[in-house]
């Protein structure tokens, strides 16, 4: 049987956050950059409570110079 990928919503929260820091950002800087009136999504991202959307995946790989495979961890 084949094995489902399943994304580690805490590991990519813990990517998020340490790709953010290596960016110089702060979530501040992120929320303005997704034009969102509260930086409630981005923690929920960095908790690992909640996932970017695809297109919001999008932005982040090119907001942080990387591709969506260094975002995401998939066991």
């Amino acid at each position: 049987m084949t094995q489902i990928p399943v994304i580690n919503m805490v590991a990519t929260g813990q990517n998020i956050t340490r790709l953010r820091k290596q960016a110089g950002l702060s979530v501040a800087n992120l929320q303005q950059i997704f034009g969102f009136t509260t930086p409630q999504a981005i923690y929920k991202w960095q908790r690992g409570t909640a996932l970017p959307t695809v297109d919001n995946l999008v932005i982040l790989a090119a907001v942080f110079n990387t591709n969506i495979n260094n975002i995401l961890v998939i066991s």
